[in-house]
């Protein structure tokens, strides 16, 4: 079980580092509270139709994202 261990820790620390610089290259989404009290012209559905390289890099945080929370759990369970 330790060989398993050792290649899921691996993995997952792998899939660390990539979530980490998929969100250090994003850009920022908005002005902070000043762009939530003016209005943003973004939608919620145009954020996901843009294939901008920042689009590309959030839907890239998330999976992997998933992944990580995935690989953690059964590291717990091992």
């Amino acid at each position: 079980m330790t060989v398993v261990t050792t290649i899921f820790t691996v993995f997952q620390l792998l899939c660390g580092l990539v979530v980490i610089l998929a969100v250090l290259f994003q850009s920022g989404k908005s002005a902070g509270l000043s762009g939530t009290i003016g209005g943003v012209a973004d939608t919620f559905m145009a954020k996901g139709k843009a294939k901008t390289f920042d689009a590309k890099l959030a839907k890239a945080t998330k999976w992997i994202g998933a992944v990580f929370i995935i690989l953690t759990l059964v590291l717990n369970i091992l």
